[in-house]
């Protein structure tokens, strides 16, 4: 492998995005397709935690301009989780003293990936939806578009997330499953402060016993954001059985019904929570389903590889989702570009690369599963 390799990254999410800047930056020719017509995101989430973990990966992977570009579209530094009842009795709080001023510790999807996307205009290309690959007869792999047409390359790598096309080629008997939990998104714009204070210094959930839990995480911007104001990111997370309706009906919802059905669920829980959602944006509200992945097993290195829920796929209860992938981001650069330098064969650089990316992702599935397990408890 040299350094005329190409290499094709399927998604250009939090994963695929950092990785294509690690490589462009190194000189490797690289492309990105991605499925999503424009930069902005389809419903996903609103708010993403960063840990310390995932600054380090961005700060491996991205240029110092990029990673100040990243950071300042970030949201203003948190530094406490803390648990109240429905009637907003305080259960426990967490606090981290000494998160530095300027680390990111939490940021907005769409301005997350505005940052990311700094200086690859020529790289991503968006609205193509890649529907399949093969490996050809020279060993290298191409790919075939929806749209129509092909491209070739060296590598392929797979990030594109839970639905992954990829993984279902690779790795036909990968099983990702139904978590059991459904998430009603929404936002509310922030013009003040908070009250209770908890609900500015970072996330907080309201419990209502094993069934229903709701989230709150402010996004205060460091530089403000053309068209997106401050906003408190509302998530209201319930089993079906809560909810009290099918994924045919709740999928078939408007957002104004996903509002009051959220809004129906709080009526009798404190009035600043209640608050909230009569203050909420309607238009923001959408559901998504909890999807979590079962052990997968190393396969043979060739020229095809996984990356964060492509591959690894978390209830986000933990907040390791996106820092996951980041940080198989940051691993993968490291080892492709150990194979372009001719420091290793590049089969033997994505299978040092699988024994770091397995284990941490089944550690990280491990632990959404048990932050789960305590989110929900009675």
């Amino acid at each position: 492998m040299n350094d005329s390799t190409r290499v094709l990254i399927v998604g250009g999410g939090v994963g695929g995005l950092t990785l294509a800047q690690a490589l462009h930056t190194a000189g490797i020719e690289v492309v990105v397709y991605e499925q999503d017509p424009t930069p902005r995101t389809r419903n996903q989430g609103y708010r993403i935690h960063i840990d310390p973990d995932g600054n380090a990966a961005l700060a491996e992977c991205l240029t110092p301009e990029v990673f100040d570009e990243v950071r300042r579209s970030s949201s203003i530094s948190g530094d406490m989780v803390t648990r109240f009842t429905t009637g907003l009795e305080r259960v426990s709080a967490y606090e981290f003293p000494g998160v530095p001023a300027d680390m990111i510790t939490a940021v907005d999807r769409n301005a997350f990936r505005r940052g990311l996307l700094t200086g690859l205009d020529d790289v991503v290309r968006f609205g193509r939806t890649v529907s399949d690959y093969r490996i050809t007869d020279s060993g290298r792999v191409r790919v075939e578009f929806a749209e129509g047409g092909t491209d070739e390359g060296d590598l392929l790598v797979g990030a594109d997330g839970v639905g992954s096309v990829i993984r279902r080629n690779l790795l036909p008997d990968a099983v990702v499953e139904d978590f059991g939990i459904r998430c009603l998104y929404g936002r509310m714009p922030l013009t003040g402060s908070l009250d209770p204070e908890e609900f500015d210094r970072g996330l907080t959930m309201v419990a209502e016993g094993s069934t229903c839990v709701a989230a709150f995480g402010p996004v205060r911007f460091r530089t403000p954001q053309k068209g997106q104001p401050d906003y408190l990111m509302v998530a209201l997370c319930a089993t079906p059985e809560r909810l009290g309706i099918g994924d045919d009906v709740l999928f078939r919802m408007s957002a104004e019904e996903l509002w009051k059905l959220s809004s129906d669920i709080v009526a009798n829980w404190h009035p600043r929570i209640r608050d909230i959602y009569t203050h909420s944006d309607i238009d923001s509200f959408f559901p998504i389903t909890f999807r979590i992945s079962a052990p997968v097993d190393a396969w043979d290195p060739g020229s095809v590889t996984l990356l964060g829920d492509a591959v690894h796929p978390m209830p986000p209860t933990a907040g390791a989702g996106a820092n996951t992938a980041l940080a198989d981001a940051a691993t993968l650069a490291r080892e492709i570009l150990a194979a372009t330098r001719g420091e290793k064969p590049l089969t033997t650089a994505l299978s040092d690369y699988q024994s770091v990316l397995l284990p941490r992702g089944h550690r990280a599935v491990d632990n959404s599963r048990r932050m789960a397990a305590e989110m929900f408890a009675d």
